[in-house]
């Protein structure tokens, strides 16, 4: 970090204590950029997954809209992905935590509250273990959704979306469902979103499954519906929360925010986690450029980082909203296919450019 001395504080009680989660597309512009800066590149790669940036857009008669196989699909490339390759979020995790001094990062700790410290703008942090950690000149809220950091900033809070995602879970594939093997291998977890009054009781799993195909999936493939009725490891009703679009609040010195904390959204944009590692990448620039007498003090360092931030966070927290509304339209699928072909069609138009003007 520069010299900069830091901790980390994870609510986890070690590395690997729950599922990450499945996987999760870096942006060229966005997550790749951290990546990079981090100098962790050539870990990146080693685990990346170019040519899993495939797409299929199929209407509800079987009629295909867009296809995203191409007789030359993207490869890896130690330079660049134009693409947004995938990579299983604890992979991710383990590329960034391998990275780190192992003795800054401290496990079980989940926070209760910050409040000042005697030094003037400093701040002491409270866990719920009992334990207090005393004088820091700034505190990072990474903690997401229900960030206890925030609440230091503004009384706002995340509100619900009107969409819930249903996730399935099938453990043990290989063994107990050797057909699922055409979709994944290991543990596997089928999401679906549904926007309304479902009418299905999630507590009794057994019975929610069947309606969910019966009112839901009746007319789909029998594969899909299969694989629903034989996910029944786990079944979780994962209400999506959002922050209002375009949040702000007044700099409060030593503090500030990041990722989900600072502008929690639905997924349905994909730009989560990317929009997490622009914040840590700026901020973390933000803080070198201070160490470097660029800045007269850490709050007004830390303003320009916000003054940043909240542009950014906007930008991407509209286009979300834009594609939740899009994506549960009567013609969601069509919008869909629109805005591939408007974004493929600069991807071209960059490429052969690039070819006549390196670097371009």
């Amino acid at each position: 970090m520069h010299g900069i001395p830091f901790s980390l504080f994870e609510h986890d009680a070690s590395p690997n204590e729950r599922n990450q989660g499945g996987t999760l597309d870096l942006h060229p512009k966005a997550g790749q950029t951290g990546i990079r800066e981090a100098g962790l590149w050539d870990a990146f790669i080693q685990h990346a997954r170019p040519e899993s940036d495939v797409l299929k857009v199929v209407k509800q008669d079987g009629v295909v809209l867009w296809d995203g196989n191409t007789p030359q699909p993207p490869v890896r490339n130690d330079k660049s992905m134009s693409y947004r390759p995938e990579i299983d979020r604890g992979k991710l995790k383990d590329i960034l935590l391998r990275h780190l001094d192992g003795k800054n990062v401290h496990y079980d700790k989940t926070l209760a509250s910050a409040v000042p410290g005697r030094r003037t703008n400093s701040w002491n942090l409270h866990f719920r273990d009992g334990s207090v950690e005393e004088d820091f000149d700034l505190i990072v809220g990474a903690e997401g959704a229900w960030s206890h950091t925030r609440k230091l900033l503004t009384d706002v809070e995340p509100f619900y979306s009107g969409i819930t995602a249903i996730e399935l879970w099938a453990l043990d594939v290989d063994q107990n469902h050797p057909w699922m093997g055409m979709v994944a291998s290991g543990p596997t977890h089928v999401s679906g979103c549904l926007r309304g009054l479902s009418g299905i009781d999630w507590t009794q799993p057994n019975i929610a499954r069947k309606e969910l195909v019966e009112r839901y999936y009746n007319d789909s493939a029998i594969e899909l519906k299969r694989m629903i009725l034989e996910s029944t490891d786990k079944l979780i009703p994962r209400p999506l929360y959002m922050l209002p679009v375009g949040i702000k609040w007044d700099p409060r010195p030593g503090v500030t925010l990041l990722g989900d904390a600072a502008h929690l959204m639905t997924p349905f944009a994909g730009v989560g986690v990317n929009a997490a590692m622009l914040d840590a990448l700026e901020l973390g620039k933000t803080l070198v450029s201070l160490k470097m007498g660029k800045f007269p003090s850490l709050s007004k360092a830390i303003e320009k980082y916000e003054r940043e931030l909240f542009p950014r966070g906007q930008k991407f927290a509209q286009k979300t909203v834009k594609n939740m509304e899009t994506h549960f339209s009567a013609d969601g699928c069509n919008h869909l296919v629109w805005r591939l072909r408007l974004a493929y069609g600069f991807l071209a138009i960059a490429s052969a450019v690039n070819r006549w003007i390196p670097g371009f």
